[in-house]
């Protein structure tokens, strides 16, 4: 346990108001508590532009290159300008090029990467009939799912969890896709008829896993974060979001990434794995890339499975969802 005699006795959570993102919130602040006895823990709800505007599809909203920061720009800007000590992002929704004044100071024990398929009556993706609606606000879940069954209408939806289930379960739309992360925090994850994993079906960048911020020049809320950190979570994440940052992508792209630990071969170090694959936005084509490294360099793997998917042709599908060619890295 913390001596709070010698650190912080009180922290500000921001966090978005659905009620995924309280939920989410209350875990870290209980941990915070359940690690520091006798500390205040406050929560402040922030309402983000993605919350404000629950129609115009997240593509066509401004927020920087592809849409990024719908959903954590104001929270971040809470943060660097003290209002609140700690965001708490759901890490998929984080650019991957934030301000330099903020720090990822830990990333918890992640989720269930899954995403999951909510189809009432043909329950299986396989048996939905041709012409099925899909309900999705996310072009990379869109371009896997056209991949996979071209002859599907996939329309986008909008809102938070329970509004996005409602639209499969009152027959609406044949079927919605979501995280099956969110689904099982909110207890929820008995509506699911199928789990679209891996290799099949690949996650998001950071899907299932929460990226808590906070300022890079206060140590004491950085020392209190540092037992909610997981350290094969974080790495798994660096990984996926360095190839996310290498192809200039933010999370309203046809990309998707799966870092985790693996078992290395006797002699190697070789420890560390990816999947990353890049779609045209109809699913129509797609690129990928399997590597292997060492886990103590995770934001090289994930750079070097960037430059191989951009060997293998990425730019140009990136370029069909409106995405530039990627900027040289930093010398």
């Amino acid at each position: 346990m913390t001596n709070l005699s010698t650190s912080k006795s009180a922290i500000r959570i921001g966090t978005r108001g659905s009620r995924l993102a309280r939920w989410q919130a209350e875990w870290v602040a209980e941990q915070l508590r359940t690690h520091h006895l006798g500390l205040s823990v406050e929560l402040i709800e922030i309402r983000t532009q993605g919350d404000r505007d629950r129609n115009t599809p997240l593509a066509a909203m401004a927020g920087g290159p592809g849409g990024t920061g719908l959903f954590t720009k104001e929270i971040q800007r809470a943060v660097a300008e003290g209002t609140v000590d700690v965001a708490v992002h759901s890490l998929k929704d984080l650019p991957t090029r934030g301000p330099e004044s903020l720090v990822l100071a830990a990333v918890p024990p992640r989720e269930d990467v899954a995403d999951a398929l909510i189809a009432p009556r043909h329950r299986t993706l396989d048996a939905l009939p041709p012409g099925a609606r899909v309900g999705t606000s996310s072009p990379r879940r869109r371009a896997q799912l056209l991949s996979l069954r071209p002859d599907l209408e996939v329309v986008t939806v909008r809102g938070n969890v329970e509004t996005r289930l409602n639209h499969a379960l009152d027959g609406r739309l044949d079927a919605v896709v979501l995280a099956w992360a969110g689904l099982h925090r909110l207890g929820l994850e008995g509506n699911v008829t199928e789990r679209l994993e891996p290799p099949r079906f690949l996650p998001a960048v950071g899907q299932g896993a929460l990226g808590i911020e906070c300022r890079r020049d206060d140590p004491a809320t950085r020392a209190l974060l540092q037992p909610l950190d997981d350290p094969a979570t974080h790495r798994a994440v660096v990984a996926e979001r360095a190839a996310l940052a290498e192809l200039e992508g933010g999370c309203i792209i046809p990309m998707a990434a799966w870092a985790r630990d693996v078992e290395p071969a006797s002699g190697e170090d070789e420890g560390l794995a990816i999947d990353a694959v890049v779609l045209d936005p109809n699913g129509r084509a797609r690129v990928a890339a399997a590597l292997h490294g060492p886990r103590d360099d995770p934001d090289g793997l994930g750079r070097r499975a960037a430059e191989l998917l951009r060997d293998r042709g990425a730019g140009p599908l990136l370029a069909r969802s409106g995405v530039g060619p990627a900027a040289p890295p930093p010398p």
